[in-house]
């Protein structure tokens, strides 16, 4: 590994842009103009644009003492695409602004930059623009992603119907158990300066690290010609996002915790943790699956898919929101996410 190190003062901010996207290259026919003057231009022929943000904070969102400046260039990206599959639309650009101390050097940057390039690569999105400038301390990331949908095929999280299908895509609560053993392990290190004990957890401290958007599920749908009724990304746990679809479709909702999707490894960890795997799933946040409603006509078609479960249904609002857990007992559902305002 390479101790050289460049100070970011001695390019400036434009030799600094200049240097960060000297090897960015356009995949979209919709990038007319990328990098490189005032403003990118976007040209979507015809389909409609989907816009997002999401700004990350460290300190708040990330802890460099555990994330790999790469990982952190690569999730600061996917977070944000996440958003907009969510939608049912299709990324195609991202604008990236950073604010850093100068405490990061120019090879720093390089492998934050290295970790972005590379998701922008897998999910063929164009890097268009953004800003860069220096903060008193730590870092602060913000990303825009923007992207395209055939005219009114956007899915919004407004329009549930009574009766429909609940469905979530992948495993859940694996993030947040990611999250804890680092965070474990970071305050064994700080104590002791001991060093880390990750237990072959691969699985889950990935899942924390260096999450995927699930492009996948987005291309099943185009597929089988599949609309979701409703549709959100989960960021804040499989409670708080349902609840969202409750609120904001006016309908209450079923689930069942034997259907909730946990990854085995997940659960055996939660278990020695003594943490119930079902509390990580429903409360845990930043696993980035897709949470959306289907007609129950379209239940043989998803079925299909070994990556989505069917864990609910929704109901008439008077009905509450409720899950049934493993014993046959029915409790209110309540949003327990992780709250970043805290």
């Amino acid at each position: 590994m390479s101790t050289e190190r460049t100070e970011i003062s001695d390019l400036g901010e434009f030799g600094l842009i200049d240097h960060l996207t000297k090897n960015n290259e356009t995949k979209n026919a919709s990038t007319i103009l990328t990098v490189g003057d005032d403003a990118a231009v976007i040209d979507h022929y015809g389909k409609q644009t989907v816009i997002t943000t999401d700004m990350l904070v460290e300190g708040i969102h990330f802890d460099l003492m555990y994330t790999p400046l790469k990982h952190l260039g690569y999730k600061s990206v996917v977070v944000n695409l996440s958003d907009i599959y969510a939608m049912n639309a299709t990324p195609t650009q991202i604008t990236l602004s950073i604010a850093f101390s100068n405490r990061f050097s120019l090879e720093a940057m390089d492998e934050f930059y290295e970790g972005v390039y590379a998701a922008c690569e897998k999910y063929g999105v164009d890097l268009v623009g953004g800003d860069t400038t220096s903060s008193q301390k730590g870092m602060i990331i913000s990303v825009t992603a923007i992207g395209e949908v055939s005219p009114d095929m956007f899915v919004k999280r407004s329009t549930a119907k009574n009766g429909d299908l609940i469905c979530v895509s992948g495993f859940l609560g694996a993030a947040f158990l990611g999250l804890t053993i680092l965070e474990r392990e970071k305050k064994i290190f700080a104590e002791t300066g001991a060093q880390p004990d990750l237990e072959g957890q691969n699985y889950i401290v990935g899942r924390m690290l260096k999450p995927e958007a699930r492009k996948d599920i987005i291309e099943f749908f185009a597929e089988q010609e599949i609309m979701p009724t409703a549709m959100i990304d989960i960021s804040d746990g499989l409670s708080s996002e349902i609840l969202h679809i409750c609120k904001q479709s006016e309908l209450g909702c079923v689930l069942y915790e034997d259907k909730i999707p946990v990854y085995e490894d997940a659960r055996q960890f939660a278990y020695k943790l003594e943490i119930d795997p079902t509390a990580c799933a429903l409360s845990g946040g930043e696993d980035y699956e897709l949470l959306f409603t289907i007609a129950q006509a379209d239940y043989e078609k998803v079925k299909l898919n070994d990556q989505i479960s069917i864990v609910g249904y929704m109901t008439p609002s008077v009905e509450g929101k409720h899950i049934l857990t493993r014993g046959g007992n029915k409790h209110e559902l309540v949003a327990q996410g992780w709250n970043h305002m805290k």
